[in-house]
């Protein structure tokens, strides 16, 4: 099995939910945001999912669009993602899940691409503007390099359509428990259990729930119901808090991680 299967593995025979942390790479620079990333993995992240920044991250709320800016401004490049990732997966065998958008993969060619990310330490791709029905070429270059195909499942969507993304998904199904965008929410959408429980009826694949949670209550009620808990904005508001000391980013970082994945016991 790869690592993220393994993870989850491991995480079921645990008794519990995986926490899924995400930051952007390069934010607020490549150095910090590698350290950020290993202090999440020495701090109770089972998955690291990594934001490749992005000019039109439109799935993005605020919180990680200005996460995109700063490390585009600090100089985030391809080479410089590739960077990161081979600097984290010297440290940790978690594995890393890139959050991308397609034109970041197409522009320097699939394959190509694909193989980079692989070679640099990279499991799965997380592709949030390619819908199934445009994604042959990609699953095939995923398929050639070893990469998971992750694909998203919003409230919106219909049972049929689940279907048709879990025929070609790997990895794990992410499930947005809210329609729109990424950021912080005050509470958890309320059929959070019944929408877990219908894409569990077109796969065996595990799902993570993400968009919205970031509190150890909110981790605590997702992990009851989901295979995975996926906390983001949370997080990369303590890298914007604290960027202008990168060692205090990395340890508040990973302060939140340990207080957030307290809730995962089942």
């Amino acid at each position: 099995m790869g690592r993220l299967e393994d993870t989850f593995t491991r995480c079921k025979a645990e008794g519990r939910a995986a926490f899924v942390s995400y930051v952007s790479a390069g934010d607020p620079d490549a150095a910090t945001s590698a350290e950020i990333l290993l202090s999440l993995a020495r701090n109770g992240a089972d998955i690291l999912e990594v934001g490749v920044p992005f000019s039109d991250p439109l799935a993005d709320g605020l919180t990680n669009q200005l996460a995109a800016q700063r490390a585009l401004e600090s100089g985030m490049t391809h080479e410089g993602l590739l960077e990161v990732l081979r600097k984290v997966r010297a440290g940790t065998d978690k594995p890393l899940v890139l959050y991308t958008y397609y034109n970041l993969l197409l522009t320097r060619g699939l394959g190509p691409t694909c193989k980079a990310l692989r070679a640099a330490g990279a499991d799965a791709l997380l592709t949030l503007d390619c819908p199934p029905e445009e994604a042959g070429d990609l699953l095939a270059a995923c398929k050639a390099e070893g990469l998971q195909a992750i694909f998203i499942v919003a409230p919106t969507t219909p049972p049929a359509r689940i279907a048709s993304i879990a025929k070609v998904a790997s990895g794990f199904i992410y499930y947005v428990s809210r329609a729109g965008v990424t950021g912080e929410r005050s509470d958890l959408a309320a059929d959070l259990a019944a929408s877990v429980a219908e894409i569990r009826r077109h796969t065996a694949l595990p799902v993570c729930v993400g968009f919205g949670i970031s509190t150890p209550a909110q981790v605590a009620a997702v992990a009851k119901v989901a295979d995975g808990v996926v906390v983001g904005s949370a997080l990369v508001n303590l890298v914007a808090a604290n960027r202008a000391t990168p060692a205090k980013a990395a340890e508040a970082v990973g302060a939140r991680c340990r207080e957030l994945a307290a809730g995962l016991a089942r």
